[in-house]
């Protein structure tokens, strides 16, 4: 028996990257998978790749109405929601001092109102199963600060703190809820960043996507029957500090 044999997965931002592993790690141990991304021709493809027990669902994470939708193709289609990735985040640049309000707006409300938006939505349909896994995308920026990025970094630290939350009002009815920390990972969203960032980290190179992604389905399955309300790093040792020793050879 596959790992998510009769899980119904709602994955947000599931067309490309980190999100695409993950979709394709849940499919492949037997889950039906609902793919929610406003990027309709990379989600279709995708949906029309895995086949059978995959569908795209457009999802902007910012409404709560999409998110309404997107929960009842999944019970239309396969039954309640028992796995709930929320993946879907963006950058942004936002130096304090500068007037980037507008940006500030955007990030927050993809990263962090899309992040409650979602498990709104989702918590009724996961009571109606009998429980479910919640996993949340936050980063390295939701456990420190990074300069010029003010709103990455207060959505991320949201996230971590809506996690905590909801694990305690959510674990009475058998929903685990959990975040997950990526450091600098090669994908879309992390193109213009530059790649000497690594080069202080104890694993001195980007993450792939399917390394995060193995992550988020152990989050996601009975084999952390016992976790929640924490955060999980996958970072490479970013957050350890820079490499190197302070004795003198």
């Amino acid at each position: 028996m596959a790992r998510f044999d009769g899980a119904v997965a709602l994955v947000s931002g599931g067309s490309r990257g980190i999100g695409e592993a993950i979709v394709r790690g849940l499919h492949a141990e037997g889950a039906w998978v609902c793919i929610g991304d406003v990027l309709e021709t990379a989600g279709g493809a995708l949906a029309d790749d895995l086949g059978e027990r995959a569908v795209f669902q457009r999802l902007d994470v910012t409404d709560p109405t999409s998110w309404q939708e997107a929960v009842s193709r999944c019970e239309r289609e396969a039954g309640p929601v028992t796995i709930l990735i929320n993946n879907a985040g963006v950058l942004g640049i936002t130096p304090i001092g500068e007037g980037a309000t507008d940006e500030w707006k955007r990030v927050m409300a993809v990263n962090a109102d899309g992040v409650f938006m979602g498990m709104d939505a989702v918590a009724p349909s996961m009571r109606r199963a009998g429980g479910g896994a919640i996993v949340n995308a936050s980063s390295t920026a939701g456990l420190q600060g990074y300069a010029s990025m003010a709103a990455y970094v207060a959505s991320k630290w949201a996230v971590r703190g809506m996690t905590k939350t909801a694990a305690l009002e959510l674990g009475p009815h058998g929903i685990r809820v959990n975040s997950v920390h990526p450091g600098p990972i090669a994908t879309n969203m992390t193109q213009q960043i530059d790649p000497s960032i690594t080069d202080s980290q104890a694993i001195g190179r980007f993450g792939r996507p399917e390394e995060v992604a193995r992550l988020y389905l152990f989050l996601a399955s009975d084999d952390s029957s016992y976790s929640t309300g924490a955060e999980f790093l996958v970072d490479g040792g970013q957050t350890l500090g820079p490499t190197g020793s302070l004795i003198e050879d």
